[in-house]
């Protein structure tokens, strides 16, 4: 997909954080925090001729909201922002669903390894068969939210799957090969960091230009840039801290991190309604 064409490119620029020599290939579920992972129940979805597995925490039939993995996969980071989610107002039902398929990166060449084996028009179908398990299960609505890759995912949902309510996308932009966002159907919330150097996916001008776009679908929007960030301003543990250095990312900003999680909380109980 040009979406993973265009990060790729900007990625391969920057340096690659090694694993330690006794790591696998891949990170397994296992070696994720503990602390993190016993809160979630593991499911499967079924979709046309595939199963694959989702993570799921907070409270039955509560609002649910879909959170997308970065390009690293369904790692501890991605079940933070699940938990946060989970516990934010009167609280939400996150699902992650495993787009990977149980493999998880650690170091930056196994990222653009397994985004650029993605399947993307198979992640927006896993998509919506996560927000219809959700809805059958007690959601009464269900929104979208993702990261990086995951941001792009989250926005081309907004425009190819119906039965989503709403959107929240951080740092990352849908190719047009993958969706029209001038077609946008549900309300769409987008957030980037100004010094994002990630061109044509989650930079300034790409922010710009998706504005412009959601402009013309008319569908209610806002989008939001966060002076001083960079990518993945989002990411605030200590374990992601240290990868977003290795990666050249050096800056820190929680209010910046406060702000855009105050407005998620906005957006989604706007079009979501509270439990």
């Amino acid at each position: 997909m040009a979406t993973a064409r265009l990060l790729l490119r900007t990625a391969s620029l920057r340096p690659l954080r090694r694993s330690p020599p006794h790591s696998s290939r891949h990170q397994p579920r296992a070696a994720m925090a503990s602390d993190a992972a016993s809160q979630f129940h593991k499911i499967q979805i079924q979709r046309e001729d595939t199963t694959f597995d989702a993570y799921v925490v907070g409270k039955e039939n509560a609002p649910g909201v879909v959170v997308l993995q970065e390009w690293w996969g369904v790692d501890y980071e991605v079940k933070n922002h699940a938990i946060h989610i989970s516990q934010i107002g009167d609280g939400y039902r996150a699902l992650i669903p495993d787009l990977y398929r149980g493999k998880v990166a650690l170091e930056v060449a196994e990222a653009q390894h397994l985004m650029e084996g993605l399947d993307w028009p198979g992640a927006i179908k896993d998509i919506q068969a996560s927000v219809k398990w959700l809805k059958e299960n007690g959601s009464p609505k269900v929104g979208v939210t993702g990261y990086c890759m995951g941001g792009a995912l989250a926005i081309a949902s907004g425009v190819l799957v119906p039965e989503v309510d709403a959107v929240v996308a951080f740092y990352g932009t849908p190719s047009s090969e993958l969706a029209d966002t001038s077609k946008a159907q549900a309300p769409i919330q987008a957030h980037f960091g100004e010094l994002d150097s990630f061109v044509g996916f989650a930079d300034v001008t790409a922010a710009k230009s998706l504005e412009e776009k959601l402009k013309a679908s008319g569908v209610a929007h806002e989008v939001h840039i966060y002076p001083g960030c960079s990518h993945a301003f989002m990411n605030a543990s200590p374990e992601a801290l240290e990868r977003r250095k290795g990666m050249g990312l050096t800056d820190e900003n929680q209010g910046a991190i406060d702000l855009a999680w105050s407005r998620f909380s906005t957006w989604m109980g706007r079009f979501l309604g509270s439990a």
